[in-house]
């Protein structure tokens, strides 16, 4: 009967801890404190180490998470959402929320980690059909032009999320370019 109990524990542990390294990684970046990382999500520092041993699987496993709720949402809104385009554009502030979030990522995706190689075609093999479904439903109902690339789109939105300038609103310049794809 105990074994049920601390499996539940354990699950709610991990997904604390997602939540909170996710957090800590927006306001300090994936160099975030382990400890601060714990506080958090309400465990001991020990219990990160045990659902994740190195930096680098915790780094991926909320990366991962992230990917995953972002691509759950798209189907998610297009069905809720009172059309394809507005589905598409809250999608879209949805990404861009996941891509500006990701302060040092970057640079820990060119590490020699060999965990952090597949996570880019993961994201891509994750994210980018849903995308295309999304541009599908709204060109089908002539909400958008038919001559954009959902992936090119996609290219496009996460080079406008590279600034770091306090002076740059990523969020802004990437409505402008969705608003560019509406009929």
């Amino acid at each position: 009967m105990t074994a049920p109990t601390r499996r539940a524990d354990a699950q709610r542990n991990a997904k604390a801890l997602l939540e909170a390294a996710a957090a800590e990684f927006v306001t300090s970046g994936v160099e975030a404190p382990v400890r601060d990382i714990a506080a958090r999500a309400g465990v001991g520092v020990g219990t990160v180490y045990r659902h994740f041993p190195s930096r680098a699987d915790l780094i991926v496993a909320v990366y991962r998470h992230q990917v995953e709720e972002c691509a759950e949402a798209g189907p998610a809104l297009l069905a809720a959402e009172a059309s394809p385009y507005a589905a598409l554009d809250r999608w879209i502030g949805l990404f861009v929320d996941f891509l500006v979030t990701k302060h040092g990522l970057a640079a820990v995706l060119r590490s020699d980690d060999s965990q952090f190689e597949a996570l880019h075609t993961y994201f891509l093999d994750r994210l980018v059909p849903v995308l295309t479904g999304l541009f599908e439903a709204a060109v089908a109902s002539g909400e958008i032009r038919s001559d954009v690339e959902p992936f090119a789109f996609m290219y496009a939105v996460g080079n406008l999320c590279v600034g770091n300038d306090p002076r740059y609103d990523a969020r802004q310049l990437v409505g402008l370019l969705i608003a560019g794809l509406h009929r």
